[in-house]
């Protein structure tokens, strides 16, 4: 192995290492952002069930 070919491994494995990282993070920032939507209902609903 030359070192062209150890640097081209290099780089792939890191690239592949970044983009599951941010695959990751979009997938918990979309959960983060369902629970939010979820939150805000259910203090809605106990807002309206204390108004009546």
């Amino acid at each position: 192995m030359n070192s062209r070919t150890i640097a081209v491994t290099a780089a792939l494995l890191l690239t592949v290492t970044a983009l599951s990282s941010c695959g990751n993070t979009i997938r918990g920032m979309g959960k983060d952002a369902a629970n939010t939507v979820n939150a805000t209902q259910d203090a809605g609903n106990r807002v309206e069930k204390a108004a009546k």
